[in-house]
């Protein structure tokens, strides 16, 4: 290296991650003030100066006024019996318990989950893991299980799977890959130039991934957080099977069996006001962190390169975690189903056609995932390409539905559709709506890293060479966030599948999904006769895997082996 190239580098962002105790500098190219995080990947979406044009600014205010509705429905809900009693249900006992519990866990479950969704989206992206493509279909299989079905496979293979330490375990198993798959994406399009250089000029392993990596994958990781925190404050199956009472337990309680309209109201707005707050806690976080250089300020200009490095004597160690993580997560699940699936049937329910349910669940889940994908594509292009607070709110406005139960979101649809919309009532429109509505944060957070990595000066490029904005939208935007949009979609179809609470309610009568089928059964305790609806679940969700490892296949990321870690 020359004289010359050492004294430019000595004031370059690389020089400065080599540096112990300094961080990346702030730079007005790659800093992206107003949006939770500035990269995720190869390349910084700089926002557009100018007004975002009306036609996308319409379009994401109507998807949010969706978005509202159950919000809306909650506060009539409380203001028809008046904020003094509703004050007085929110000060019970019973609540600080429900509070304390609830933010045990999800601190617990989301550090888990982080750091095993991060350790494996590292092996299986940057490393010579032998059967890469294979465990990349399998880290996304527990999202295809449904989480009741996880907490009674855990419980009734051993008592003790009870209370804060069987939920931690259960949901960070169930919930690590809505982490895994976010960070996967930005690990397969970012950068190792940084990395190796970094490592070149002498920093650990461990400190150039957290000074180079960590900045790279900041916002994914982020994203995928927040929605494994917005997951847990809407879960309800596993914490009831697993005797841990949570916001949700009690909703459900007070709305099914104490007829207690008044306290599931208020129980519903403090879950609300937790969204709030966990969406306030990730927008803090990552502003901390936009304003560090990355590697999409030189991505830019050079072709992108990926590297990938030698695991050494660590492959059989790793190989080992991942069967191990693969055998809890849905060895056991599964096992428990199969077991089922020879035992003889003994059931006096009538039969439910299994084909029938098979259809209903893919047209419902395929549905839905078209749906929230194209309502959260204005969403995240005004947020990502146009900040402002506006966008932002908008963004904001987004992930609230994560974290309501789908008992409330149900019964807020069908207030809407019985008041506003009656033919919409007991129809598969009705449900496909809602779970579009209800799985709006996943197709959100996968579409905001992509297109956070899609430089705007290509599409302003093809505006100056005469194309249409949005010709040049579709012909270039659109497919460098490809591999995002199919990653939304299969997020989407995967929680869909599973879905059970909204389904019970609004499901049109004589018609079964999948997972109602199997709840049918498994009320009744005939657990040989649902476990067939099990296994099935499980088989359809390998297609969206197997749909997303090809995405990956056809992206960057075939680099060379290196020797280096």
């Amino acid at each position: 290296m020359t004289e010359s190239s050492m004294q430019s580098m000595n004031g370059s962002p690389l020089a400065t991650a080599a540096r112990p105790g300094k961080s990346f500098p702030s730079s007005p190219e790659t800093s992206f003030p107003g949006s939770p995080a500035a990269y995720d990947g190869t390349q910084v979406a700089e926002p557009v100066g100018h007004r975002p044009p009306w036609p996308l600014t319409g379009a994401a205010a109507l998807v949010c006024v969706a978005l509202l509705l159950p919000v809306a429905f909650l506060i009539w809900q409380a203001t028809g019996v008046g904020w003094p009693l509703i004050s007085r249900l929110l000060m019970r006992r019973v609540t600080l318990t429900l509070l304390t519990n609830t933010v045990e866990l999800t601190l617990a479950v989301t550090t888990c989950a982080a750091l095993i969704a991060v350790g494996a989206a590292w092996c299986i992206e940057r490393t010579n893991l032998p059967g890469r493509r294979l465990w990349r279909v399998l880290m996304l299989l527990p999202l295809a299980i449904p989480d009741f079905v996880v907490g009674y496979t855990w419980s009734s293979l051993s008592p003790a799977v009870h209370g804060l330490s069987g939920a931690v375990l259960v949901m960070t198993l169930g919930l690590f890959p809505l982490i895994y798959l976010p960070v996967a994406a930005a690990l397969r399009r970012a950068d190792s130039t940084l990395y190796e250089v970094a490592r070149s000029l002498g920093t650990g392993r461990v400190a150039a991934f957290r000074r180079v990596v960590l900045p790279q994958i900041r916002p994914a990781l982020l994203g995928g957080c927040l929605l494994v925190t917005l997951a847990l404050l809407a879960e309800f199956g596993a914490f009831e099977i697993l005797r841990f009472q949570t916001f949700t337990t009690e909703i459900f309680t007070e709305f099914t069996l104490g007829f207690n309209a008044a306290a599931a109201s208020a129980l519903s707005l403090l879950l609300v006001l937790l969204s709030l707050l966990a969406l306030g806690a990730e927008h803090i976080v990552g502003r901390r962190g936009s304003g560090r250089t990355t590697a999409g300020s030189l991505a830019s200009a050079r072709v992108l390169r990926i590297r990938r490095y030698r695991l050494g004597w660590a492959t059989v160690p790793v190989i080992g975690g991942f069967v191990a993580l693969t055998g809890l997560s849905v060895g056991v699940p599964v096992s428990t189903v199969i077991f089922w699936l020879f035992q003889a049937p003994d059931t006096t329910l009538p039969p439910i056609p299994l084909a029938g349910a098979a259809w209903n669940t893919l047209t419902y889940a395929g549905s839905a995932a078209i749906l929230a994908t194209v309502a959260a594509f204005p969403v995240a292009l005004l947020f990502v390409r146009h900040r402002g607070r506006l966008g932002t709110l908008f963004e904001r406005i987004g992930y609230l539905s994560q974290g309501l139960p789908g008992l409330v979101l149900a019964l807020a649809l069908v207030f809407f559709a019985i008041h506003a919309a009656y033919p919409l009532y007991q129809t598969p429109e009705l449900l496909v709506v809602t779970y579009a509505i209800m799985f709006f944060p996943l197709a959100l957070v996968s579409l905001r890293a992509s297109l956070v990595q899609a430089p705007p000066r290509l599409e302003e490029t093809a505006r100056s060479l005469g194309c249409r904005p949005v010709a040049a939208l579709a012909r270039v935007t659109l497919p460098l966030v490809a591999p995002g949009i199919a990653a939304s979609a299969a997020l989407v179809f995967l929680a869909a599948v599973v879905e059970l609470t909204a389904t019970l309610v609004l499901i049109p009568s004589g018609a079964h999904t999948l997972a109602t089928a199997f709840w049918a059964y498994q009320q009744n305790s005939s657990y040989a006769s649902a476990s067939r609806y099990a296994i099935v679940i499980v088989a359809i969700a390998a297609i969206p895997g197997c749909l997303l490892q090809r995405w990956f296949d056809r992206g960057p990321g075939r680099g060379e082996v290196r020797g280096q870690s």
